[in-house]
C-alpha cells in the first residue's frame, strides 16, 4: 500500500505541472517597477534646479507674477487704508462734536432754575366777558327766530371777513402797480430802441461824410419822447464833437440833423411815444393779468 501512495503523489505532481494557463502570453501584463534608483533622483536634487534652464524660467516667471501681484495688493491696501482713515477722522470728529454738545447742554441745564411755582403755571380763565356772552344769546334767539342769522355771521365773522377782504384789495392793488410799473418799464425801451433804430437809419446817410457825428448817445429816458431834448442833446453832443475836430463851420450834417426836415433829428421822437403807448398798452394787460392771476386767496 504505501507504494502505491507514494505513486499517486509522484503522479499528481506532474499534473500541476501541466495545468492550463489561461493567461495568453500576448495579453499578460508586465510588471512596472515602482522603484527609483539613485540616478533618478539625482535629477531633482537641488542643485540641478538652479543649473536647469527651464526651471530658472519657471523660477523667473513664478518670481515676477509673485512680485507683481503682492505690489497690486499693496496699492489696493493703501487706498483702502486712506479710506479707512478719512472714514475714522470723520467719526472721531462727530464723537468730540458730540461730547462738546453734551457738555454744553449739561452746562446750560445746570444754570436753570429748577424752583417751579403754582403762580408761574398760567391758569385758563374760563368766564367769558359779558360781550362774548351777549352774542351768544343774540345768536341763540336768531336761530330760534327761524334761523335768519347763521353762527359764522357774529361780530367777530363780521370782522374777520372785513379784514380778509381789505387785504384782498391791497393785495390786487398793489398787483397791479406792480404791473404798471413792469409795462411802464419795459414800454421805455420799446421808445428808446425805436428812436436809436431811427437815428441808425439817419446816420447811413453820412456814412462817408468826415464831418460825421455818432447821435446814439443821446437817446435816453427822458429824451426819447421829446422831441425838443433829443435836439438840443444832438446839438451839444455835434459842437462838442467839431470844437474838438477842430471844425469851426456848420456842415451839412449838422443841418439835416438840427434842422426842419425830412431827416430832423426832432421828428424821431414821435417815433419813440408811439412804440412806448403801444407796448405800454399790451403790457399793462399782459403783467397785470400774470400779477393778479398769481395771487392765492
Amino acid at each position: 500500500m504505501k507504494v502505491h501512495y507514494i505513486n499517486i503523489l509522484l503522479f499528481a505532481l506532474p499534473l500541476n505541472i501541466l495545468e492550463h494557463n489561461k493567461n495568453e502570453p500576448h495579453t499578460t501584463p508586465n510588471h512596472t517597477q515602482t522603484t527609483r534608483s539613485l540616478c533618478e533622483c539625482k535629477l531633482y536634487s537641488p542643485t540641478n534646479y538652479d543649473s536647469d534652464p527651464q526651471m530658472k524660467e519657471v523660477m523667473d516667471n513664478f518670481n515676477k507674477q509673485t512680485q507683481q501681484r503682492f505690489h497690486e495688493y499693496d496699492e489696493k491696501m493703501q487706498s483702502k487704508r486712506i479710506q479707512c482713515k478719512d472714514r475714522c477722522d470723520k467719526e472721531i470728529q462727530n464723537i468730540i462734536l458730540k461730547d462738546k454738545l453734551e457738555k454744553q447742554m449739561a452746562e446750560q441745564l445746570t444754570t436753570l432754575e429748577t424752583k417751579i411755582d403754582t403762580d408761574d403755571i398760567p391758569t385758563c380763565i374760563c368766564e367769558k366777558s359779558l360781550e362774548d356772552k351777549m352774542e351768544k344769546e343774540c345768536l341763540k334767539c336768531a336761530q330760534n327766530l327761524g334761523g335768519i342769522v347763521a353762527p359764522s355771521t357774529g361780530v367777530l365773522g363780521e370782522i374777520a371777513a372785513l379784514a380778509v377782504n381789505a387785504w384782498k384789495t391791497e393785495a390786487i392793488k398793489a398787483a397791479k402797480a406792480a404791473a404798471a410799473k413792469a409795462a411802464s418799464d419795459a414800454a421805455t425801451q420799446a421808445g428808446i430802441e425805436a428812436v436809436s433804430l431811427k437815428i441808425e437809419q439817419f446816420l447811413t446817410h453820412f456814412a462817408r461824410d468826415r464831418t460825421f457825428v455818432d447821435l446814439t448817445p443821446i437817446v435816453n429816458e427822458s429824451t426819447y419822447k421829446n422831441s425838443s431834448a433829443l435836439v438840443e442833446s444832438a446839438r451839444k453832443l455835434i459842437n462838442d464833437s467839431y470844437k474838438i475836430a477842430g471844425i469851426n463851420r456848420t456842415t451839412s450834417f449838422q443841418n439835416t440833423a438840427l434842422n426842419e426836415g425830412q431827416l430832423y433829428v426832432g421828428n424821431f421822437a414821435k417815433d419813440g411815444a408811439t412804440a412806448y403807448q403801444t407796448t405800454l398798452t399790451t403790457k399793462t394787460v399782459e403783467f397785470e393779468a400774470a400779477k393778479v392771476g398769481a395771487l392765492s386767496f
